[in-house]
């Protein structure tokens, strides 16, 4: 029968976040129950809450989560009740165009439940960030959005792979395919550049340059694997990340920023034939102009990376098993750890730059 739980909702544009009781129906056909163990506080969840991505409202936030499954529904043979899993917003549906040539990272119909979760006070339906709504203490989801790994990891660092961390790592490995002995520059270390330049080191980077105008997180950046820092604030950095690679540029430079202006020192930042990995999100206003002889006369790639470019199913517990290893530390990604009715001021404090990431644990 449906369950009440609590849940973190955004009633509407820059309003602040409540705790409401909301209604979780049991699974129907391919669908699970989660019991949500913690969720990371992704900008994501913000730019849902300031209206950023649509006016859908009320949501239920929160995505980057990790749980038990408690229940599933008809049909669902992938995982089951008592399993440890990381929920992802890219359930591949396997019959799309992209999934039948091979390439489900790309999948252009990927799903989420088709029952919805409900206020419990009015029955309004809610819409769930990323097809998840994780600020809770049970969701609703697709079967195929939840990823078994292995239950010896702790759920506040696996949750993180379920976004801004595999965003990062797969930019560098997946979309950039960074290389042992390529040079590396990444430009914005939040939480997504951070893990980039993770990634990068994992990959066997030889030099991992981290490019931002904040000391505080280009020192974190270098416990993260980078082996050289440029404080744009004061310095070109495309002549710096020159500088530091004989003159050429980058093999592979990685923009976490998306913005125009840090668009065009990527671009310039690289090698000849190098490679520019797009995974800071833009806003739709934003328009970049480049010289076309510049992009034809550089050669390279120029691409975008979304969600890494991850396959979960391959991706998750294959990172897992690396920080099992000690080989990743993801545990470097939390700065704190919260509860459900400190969100919005977790909010509050990614405009100061104090945080890598808040993580709600339930």
């Amino acid at each position: 029968m449906a369950q009440e739980v609590r849940g973190v909702i955004a009633p509407g544009k820059d309003e602040p976040v409540r705790i409401e009781t909301i209604v979780v129906p049991d699974p129907g056909p391919g669908e699970a129950v989660v019991s949500i163990q913690a969720c990371g506080v992704c900008h994501t969840d913000l730019h849902y809450k300031q209206g950023g991505i649509s006016d859908d409202y009320p949501f239920l936030l929160g995505h980057e989560a990790a749980g038990v499954v408690e229940s599933v529904g008809a049909g669902v043979t992938d995982v089951a009740p008592g399993d440890f899993v990381i929920l992802n917003w890219r359930a591949v549906c396997g019959k799309c165009r992209a999934c039948l040539r091979g390439r489900p990272w790309y999948c252009f119909d990927t799903h989420n439940a088709e029952q919805k979760m409900t206020l419990a006070s009015t029955g309004q339906e809610l819409s769930p960030a990323l097809g998840i709504g994780a600020f809770a203490e049970k969701t609703l989801v697709a079967a195929g959005q939840c990823t078994k790994v292995d239950p010896g990891v702790s759920a506040q660092v696996a949750g993180l792979l379920g976004c801004g961390v595999m965003a990062g790592i797969g930019a560098a490995i997946n979309t950039g395919n960074v290389g042992r002995g390529d040079t590396v520059a990444v430009i914005g270390c939040g939480g997504v550049g951070d893990a980039a330049i993770a990634g990068a080191h994992l990959a066997g980077a030889a030099k991992v340059i981290a490019v931002d105008i904040d000391d505080r997180k280009l020192e974190t950046a270098r416990s993260m694997g980078a082996t050289h820092t440029v404080n744009s604030r004061g310095t070109d950095p495309v002549e710096a990340v020159r500088e530091l690679t004989g003159g050429f540029g980058a093999d592979v430079v990685i923009e976490a920023v998306g913005r125009p202006e840090t668009y065009r020192q990527a671009f310039y930042a690289r090698d000849l034939a190098g490679t520019v990995v797009l995974v800071g999100v833009p806003t739709p206003e934003m328009k970049l102009e480049l010289p076309l002889l510049d992009v034809f006369g550089r050669g390279g790639s120029l691409k975008s990376s979304w969600y890494g470019d991850c396959l979960p199913s391959r991706d998750f517990p294959m990172l897992v098993d690396l920080h099992l290893q000690g080989r990743l530390d993801l545990d470097k990604f939390v700065t704190e750890t919260i509860g459900l009715d400190e969100v919005e001021k977790a909010f509050e404090r990614m405009h100061t730059g104090d945080v890598l990431r808040s993580v709600v644990v339930l």
